[in-house]
């Protein structure tokens, strides 16, 4: 399908500034001067924003946007760019969307045939990545797990199964939380890196093993935002779960304890025990 361009609209434009994750300095001289043009500024947290523009000098209009009013605020913030305001989005850290509010109002400029103009900057994810050293040319950016157990690691199971650096977003309130669980489906001895405060003061990269990782968490009180990476190479051989499920079935049959079996295929096949487990036992019924 050709992509239409609205450039000559006499609608306004809108822009997607992405803003520091901690140094200041890190703005570009674009993002300034298309926040020192715009006639409003649509920020996640205006207080939090305002110390942002003060630092630059900028004195423009703000308007509140995230996830507890984005039903309202989107459709009146249609109506000024429908009437020729331009408008800038911009969350407390980072790129609009990614992990933050925003991206319900892109999704109507589209709709109205609005220009949606983005601008680069950083992405916690992103630097965490090219820093950590694990592989970089293909990842899996996800953000938040869920914070309950169950789903949490459904979730972690199902990345397993994509065979590439997968990128995480965490609190420090959970991230000790979350380790334990990445262990339970990745393994202990699973290459991990720990990103934190990045472009901060306490900017810092712990790379090691989960349980390395559990245990350095678990004596340092976590402090300041996570990034965390996780290796997750191609295993030689791809199962299917017909295929787990047939090899734990025989050295049941064979006389192993089910746990035991469990243990035995999970190292053979380099799947975490508890996959092996789940799989034998939704096969089973």
């Amino acid at each position: 399908m050709e992509q239409k361009s609205f450039q000559d609209s006499p609608k306004g434009k809108l822009y997607l500034v992405p803003t520091p994750i901690g140094n200041l300095q890190d703005m570009t001289f674009r993002a300034v001067e298309v926040l020192e043009e715009v006639d409003l500024i649509a920020a996640e947290d205006t207080r939090h924003s305002k110390l942002l523009l003060d630092h630059y000098h900028i004195n423009k209009p703000l308007i509140s946007l995230h996830q507890h009013n984005y039903a309202k605020r989107v459709p009146e913030l249609i109506e000024k760019l429908n009437s020729g305001t331009n408008i800038a989005q911009i969350s407390d850290a980072g790129m609009p969307s990614i992990s933050d509010p925003g991206h319900e109002l892109v999704i109507a400029a589209v709709d109205q045939q609005i220009d949606v103009i983005s601008l680069p900057g950083p992405s916690a994810g992103i630097t965490a990545l090219v820093a950590s050293g694990l592989p970089s040319d293909k990842f899996t950016f996800f953000g938040f797990l869920a914070k309950k157990d169950k789903e949490q690691q459904k979730q972690l199971n199902d990345f397993r199964k994509i065979p590439t650096t997968l990128i995480f977003y965490e609190s420090p309130l959970r991230i000790l939380h979350t380790l334990k669980n990445m262990q339970k489906v990745f393994g202990e001895n699973n290459k991990i890196v720990i990103a934190r405060e990045i472009s901060k003061k306490f900017e810092s990269y712990y790379r090691s093993s989960i349980k390395e990782a559990i245990d350095f968490v678990s004596e340092n009180q976590p402090r300041g935002e996570y990034v965390i990476l996780v290796d997750n190479p191609p295993r030689k051989v791809d199962y299917t779960n017909k295929d787990i499920f047939q090899m734990v079935d025989e050295l049941v049959r064979n006389g192993q304890r089910p746990i035991d079996a469990i243990k035995k295929v999970a190292k053979n096949t380099q799947y975490h025990r508890s996959e092996v487990y789940d799989i034998y036992h939704s096969e089973e019924k």
